[in-house]
């Protein structure tokens, strides 16, 4: 039996998750939790030989429990559940290095098969994120940079980033001419659409 965790906050997705994997004849759900405080604690107690953890897991995000388990944990393989077209969510991801990751919007199919292959050392990406892992790639944006614009195309005013990230004015607006610069965009609303289109934030 391939004993496995789930953390996914989304109550029904939680739920339903759980229902799909304990039809497995060789997959036993020994958790299921929507926060990521005890992941893991929970995760040491009961060895899990795989964890499903969703990127938005509360408080800190899936990936800093994920980071932690690894550390406590490193037997337990990790599935990541990224939304599909969520380019800032799979790095976040990615920087863990789970052994899966898969788009939510993913066939029940496609998971069991995931934790299947996960289990035994090898990796398995969900094709539907194949287009934004490619954006990641050729994303010409630093962290800082994509922030500032994620920020800016809320609506926010320069005054208005610069106290969200706790940084000058002057600064803010560094990091938007060189967004300008790096990406060949006229303006602030060129720049959010083009990083936008090219799923870059």
């Amino acid at each position: 039996m391939i004993r496995t965790l789930i953390a996914e906050p989304v109550h029904l997705l939680r739920i339903g998750l759980a229902e799909l994997l304990s039809r497995e004849s060789d997959i036993d759900v020994v958790a299921e939790l929507e926060e990521g405080d005890q992941l893991a604690a929970v995760a040491s107690a009961l060895t899990p030989a795989v964890a499903v953890i969703d990127v938005d897991l509360p408080p800190a995000g899936g990936p800093a429990g994920a980071a932690l388990l690894q550390d406590m944990l490193p037997a337990c393989a990790m599935v990541m559940l990224v939304g599909r077209g969520d380019a800032a969510g799979l790095s976040r991801a990615m920087a863990v290095r789970p052994l899966g990751l898969l788009s939510k919007e993913a066939p029940s199919e496609l998971l069991t098969g995931c934790i299947r292959r996960v289990v035994t050392g090898k990796r398995v990406m969900d094709p539907a994120l194949a287009r934004t892992f490619q954006s990641i790639t050729d994303n010409p944006l630093t962290g800082r940079e994509r922030e500032v614009l994620r920020i800016a195309a809320g609506g926010a005013t320069t005054a208005e980033i610069a106290a969200r990230l706790s940084v000058s004015a002057k600064t803010v607006r560094n990091h938007l001419s060189r967004v300008f610069i790096r990406i060949g965009a006229r303006s602030r609303m060129d720049a959010i659409r083009i990083a936008s289109e090219r799923e870059w934030l």
